[in-house]
């Protein structure tokens, strides 16, 4: 009788292997634990996409039910990337204060910025944990916020809650990121996403094309590749980056920030092109302002370490033609690192702002 051979078939043990990764991954994506993973991933085929999809479209029934309990305008799955009028019967959140208002002369020339991942995968406390973002928005009136770990119902609070800025959606399923412009100071043009081809956790690079008191701005944002293992993709996707900075015409301004999940030495290892700077150090390495993720100070996550990192970045590469303004960095500043009402802070990360003036 003629053997069989089994050399195509996957043993138990490379089985095991790749589903106990899975689970890790999915693990890290959605803020849950192996056992949740391993439902989802099962119930789904083992294929992650899918599983990832099914565990939001589970959870989101149940966000913002608060908010928007009785009202006609509930979420809805799908959505414009753009929406340029604000839905009707909106309650601005970020236009009831003075200090939202249009800037004096004396500061009209600053471009102010955050960079925030709001940690919209967790739900927990997330209608009182956007309405923490809200407040600092009419603290701050920032010119142009980066968002990361966005889910729609989020962005829809957000169109309700803030219609003083423009929202662009870097996705519409799952998690994404977005930006925000502040509709009298920062003039859209357009937006692209530009996806990373080989991510494991649906990442991408949002891109605006912009204009600030007739300046050119190239604003971009993104959530690059989570966790420790996967560095090379992460330091691939900082190449894309870097390579859109570089490119860019030299009358634009470009501007990167976001939820960057870099450790130093793989920054050294793509290295910065000529022009590019990191803000941070561009502004002498305060420490105050260097740990966004820090399970030290912030409690939202309940981990059994501690660790402190400088997760958030932003980079800066100026306009270079000669009679082009020339922006650079004045101020940087973590927010979001007092505790709301319900006991817990805006997101897991801390927030960056930062002002820019013209030189």
């Amino acid at each position: 009788m003629a053997s069989t051979s089994n050399s195509d078939t996957p043993s138990v043990s490379d089985v095991e292997r790749r589903r106990s990764g899975l689970c890790e991954e999915f693990a890290a994506i959605t803020g849950t634990d192996s056992a949740v993973a391993q439902c989802y991933l099962a119930e789904n085929d083992w294929e992650m996409e899918r599983a990832i999809n099914k565990f939001f479209e589970a959870d989101m029934e149940r966000v913002f039910e608060e908010d928007f309990e009785g009202s006609e305008d509930r979420p809805q799955k799908k959505k414009q990337k753009v929406e340029k009028e604000p839905p009707k019967e909106c309650i601005d959140l970020t236009g009831d204060s003075p200090a939202a208002r249009k800037p004096s002369d004396e500061d009209d020339a600053n471009l102010s910025l955050i960079s925030w991942n709001v940690d919209g995968l967790d739900t927990d406390n997330l209608v009182e944990r956007a309405r923490g973002l809200c407040s600092y928005l009419v603290l701050y009136t920032p010119d142009v916020v980066f968002l990361q770990e966005l889910i729609p119902p989020y962005v829809q609070y957000l169109r309700k809650r803030a219609v003083s800025y423009l929202v662009i959606e870097g996705g519409e399923d799952a998690y994404f990121t977005g930006m925000m412009l502040k509709k009298s100071r920062v003039k859209f043009l357009e937006s692209e996403t530009v996806p990373f081809p080989t991510t494991q956790m649906m990442r991408n690079l949002l891109v605006t094309q912009a204009t600030f008191k007739g300046q050119k701005l190239c604003l971009m944002t993104s959530h690059l590749e989570s966790c420790k293992g996967h560095a090379q993709e992460r330091m691939k996707q900082l190449q894309v980056v870097m390579q859109r900075m570089k490119d860019a015409s030299d009358d634009v301004t470009v501007l990167f920030g976001g939820d960057t999940n870099l450790r130093d030495a793989e920054v050294a290892k793509v290295g910065l092109p000529s022009g590019v700077c990191d803000v941070w150090e561009r502004l002498g390495k305060q420490e105050h302002c260097r740990y966004t993720w820090d399970t030290r100070a912030n409690s939202n996550k309940t981990v059994p370490y501690v660790s402190r990192c400088r997760f958030d970045r932003v980079y800066l590469r100026p306009a270079s033609k000669e009679g082009v303004p020339r922006l650079g960095p004045d101020h940087m500043a973590l927010i979001g690192t007092e505790k709301l009402d319900c006991g817990r802070y805006t997101s897991d990360h801390w927030g960056l702002y930062c002002s820019f003036t013209a030189g």
